[in-house]
């Protein structure tokens, strides 16, 4: 007894939790989908026509529709192209075919190929081919007109209910498949984070090696499995903050600094940012090497110069193109953590969005601290050592030779 009760547990699908209010969620949408896609077919038609108002397909629509909208079955072309073309396979089974049993299972069977082959695969779609081969009289009557009535308006119907729905309660639909995100440097490599783990062309291998349908797409597939990677990343990792690694002690500048005295203080510290500080003592701004330049003059050769207009202007006011401030050039908005940010947020941030450098603030914006791309390197470094108790290897070092007879 106690082996057949463990096998009947197995035989439970492994469904992720659904908490309560999501549960509401989709009852709910189903509710109103259904009864406006009859309300207001009802309403066009009126109540003595000889067509259905619904059919029964609809109510497996709305399960797909409403309660996973982000499953690729989902999707307006599987829930448009499926259900008409499956209703165009059944009517012309249900007229070429005498056997009503050959007829439907030659029409449920043809409807899953094709719907195959235009990837619109939707499961309603088998009941539609199902239905106009034994929906009696009045749908083999209606003929190939069944197909846009009630099968294409029941369709259209549902799909403007769900877009609506499922939006108003904060669900993404359609799942349209995510922007390939841009690479800062505009070169072919992938981004950072993409060049460890798994890549897209192992999820396509393992896929393909799998071969059968799986109700998630390819992207959503992935961004799950990123997102694992990261958890576990934050498991080993997570309790490194940016308060435990971050600079204190920070060269600030303010957006009424000269240009010539950011620059002076950059190589004073031998850094290579400044963060722009307000009045109020919150973060404006942050200034880099790169602001710097960007806001140069550079000549056809290469060489770095001032315009003819700006060299006159300096010749007759030579102060003035000092005066030039750290407020013209500086980035903003800027990316800010908090200090109990955990330092495996910021690796997407700074391998992937190209910062070197991201100031630390506190619940008023201002500042408390800055972290730089060194700095979580040596996190993560310190911290894979901890996990594994090694020893810190001792790196050899040879200072710089100088030439002969410098």
């Amino acid at each position: 007894m106690p082996d057949l009760m463990s096998m009947l547990k197995r035989l439970l699908p492994a469904l992720p939790p659904v908490g309560r209010l999501e549960r509401v969620r989709i009852c709910c949408g189903a509710l109103v989908g259904i009864f406006l896609t009859g309300l207001i077919t009802k309403l066009a038609v009126g109540a003595s026509s000889a067509s259905p108002l619904l059919i029964a397909p609809m109510g497996a629509s709305a399960v797909l529709l409403f309660a996973v909208p982000s499953s690729p079955l989902a999707q307006p072309w599987s829930i448009i192209g499926g259900n008409m073309i499956a209703a165009m396979i059944g009517i012309s089974c249900a007229l070429w075919i005498d056997d009503l049993l050959i007829a439907a299972a030659l029409a449920v069977a043809l409807a899953i190929g094709a719907m195959l082959a235009l990837r619109c695969l939707h499961p309603p779609s088998g009941a539609v081919a199902l239905t106009a081969v034994l929906g009696g009289p009045a749908v083999h009557e209606a003929g190939y007109s069944f197909a846009l009535w009630p099968v294409g308006v029941n369709s259209l119907l549902m799909l403007a209910a769900a877009l609506a729905f499922n939006n108003l309660t904060g669900r993404r639909y359609p799942h349209l498949a995510p922007l390939p995100a841009a690479n800062p440097h505009n070169t072919a490599d992938p981004l950072p984070s993409q060049r460890v783990g798994f890549t897209a062309a192992d999820l396509d291998a393992a896929l393909k090696r799998h071969g059968e349908m799986i109700d998630v797409s390819r992207d959503d597939l992935g961004a799950l499995l990123h997102e694992a990677e990261m958890q576990a990343y934050h498991r080993r990792f997570g309790e490194i903050r940016c308060a435990d690694i971050m600079s204190r002690d920070v060269a600030t500048v303010s957006a009424e600094t000269s240009l010539h005295e950011a620059w002076a203080l950059l190589c004073a510290h031998h850094i290579k940012a400044l963060p722009v500080i307000a009045e109020d003592r919150s973060i404006a701004g942050i200034v880099t090497q790169t602001d710097f330049m960007e806001s140069a003059n550079w000549g056809p050769n290469g060489e770095l110069h001032l315009g003819l207009g700006r060299r006159l202007r300096s010749a007759v006011r030579p102060r003035r193109s000092l005066k030039r401030t750290v407020g013209e050039i500086m980035t903003v908005p800027v990316h800010t953590a908090s200090p109990d940010t955990p330092v495996t947020a910021l690796v997407p941030v700074m391998a992937d969005a190209g910062l070197h450098h991201l100031p630390v603030a506190d619940t008023a914006r201002n500042l408390v601290g800055i972290v730089t791309q060194s700095d979580l390197i040596a996190a993560l470094y310190r911290g894979s050592l901890s996990e594994e108790s090694v020893a810190l290897p001792t790196v050899p070092f040879s200072p710089p030779r100088r030439a002969a007879g410098a």
